[in-house]
């Protein structure tokens, strides 16, 4: 099943989490953090007023809370408007 966002409308797939710290300490599953960095899966065109400024395979980062959160096909995926994209991971 295919999904396209509409509108200024990002669908995002969360990055995976480290599994360790720094230190090489193994995180339990209960301890880890929800991901803050996401990867745009697809992005809606945009409106008149909101021109779309992510595309697929860009990694951004958004707040905590923000959008909806979707299963599709058996993965996690979160649906945001591109106002609740805080940045875009440059490397």
């Amino acid at each position: 099943m295919k999904l396209r966002p509409m509108a200024d409308n990002v669908l995002l797939k969360a990055q995976e989490a480290e599994e360790t710290t720094a230190s090489g300490i193994i995180l339990a599953t209960t301890t880890k953090e929800k991901p803050a960095i996401y990867e745009v899966v697809a992005a809606g065109p945009g409106t008149k007023e909101i021109e779309m400024t992510v595309a697929s395979g860009d990694k951004v980062v958004i707040g905590q809370f923000a959008g909806s959160e979707i299963k599709l096909d058996g993965k996690d995926y979160k649906i945001v408007k591109l106002d609740d994209i805080l940045a875009v991971v440059v490397d």
